[in-house]
């Protein structure tokens, strides 16, 4: 394992939310962020002039809530939405109709299945089963046979604890290559904070940066478990004491 950067210098940062900045909960909307993180994103997004954006599964307007009052750039739904820093949104849509269908047979599967926790993401579904883990084979497999007639256009993304339908074609890797094509981003050294099986697309991406080498990304694995991520911290309560160091040593952005 690689050591962390202990200065944000010339660095671009990209976080997660779940498991990353906030404890896993028993269901999504009981995370807790505490204040003197949101300060510490705060100052790191003002010292390099904009250049933090959170990368989350999350759509943006779940993470504009807890980050509340911070507006940062951020990519929700695993990319499907997108928003720089000056504020433009990127959305990308699928078929509402299939995920209605999908959604009133998962829903119609919780329902009879108790434990288990239907999130409605728009653009697809979760099924969490924190509270259910006996059951995870019978959502991965009806995860499966929802899309299997629709597999051109949506995939299963496992995680922990839950299992997502969502479209083909986007993830974290792809909308952190997207930042760094643009401003303030550009020309910085990517760093990502991650503790899911969502957030190894972000670190493959961030290896390919620069070709890889010294200058290339580098990826932060939160917690236990194989990783193709260089670093690692053991847990959030480190990142968050990680972001605090940096801030703290953070130079004034010119």
């Amino acid at each position: 394992m690689h050591q962390l950067p202990t200065s944000i210098d010339g660095l671009a940062l990209f976080l997660d939310f779940d498991g990353t900045l906030v404890d896993l909960a028993p269901r999504p909307d009981l995370v807790h962020l505490p204040d003197p993180v949101r300060h510490s994103l705060r100052d790191l997004a003002a010292r390099t002039g904009g250049a933090l954006a959170l990368v989350s599964g999350r759509p943006i307007a779940e993470i504009d809530h807890y980050l509340a009052p911070l507006n940062l750039p951020a990519a929700g739904l695993h990319g499907a939405e997108r928003r720089s820093l000056d504020g433009t949104i990127r959305r990308f849509d699928v078929d509402r109709n299939e995920v209605a269908v999908m959604r009133h047979a998962a829903q119609a599967f919780v329902d009879a299945t108790p434990g288990l926790l239907l999130e409605d993401k728009g653009i697809g579904i979760a099924i969490h089963y924190r509270q259910a883990p006996e059951h995870a084979d019978a959502v991965r497999r009806l995860a499966i046979t929802l899309i299997a007639p629709r597999r051109r256009s949506f995939t299963v993304q496992p995680g922990k604890m839950v299992v997502e339908i969502k479209p083909r074609g986007l993830d974290k890797g792809s909308a952190i290559a997207a930042f760094m094509q643009e401003a303030p981003f550009a020309g910085r050294r990517a760093v990502f904070l991650g503790d899911d099986l969502t957030d190894e697309k972000g670190f493959a991406a961030l290896r390919r940066l620069s070709g890889g080498g010294d200058r290339g990304g580098i990826g932060v694995k939160v917690g236990e478990g194989p990783t193709q991520a260089p670093c690692r911290l053991p847990d959030v309560a480190a990142v968050h004491h990680w972001l605090a160091d940096l801030a703290a040593h953070a130079p004034s952005a010119h």
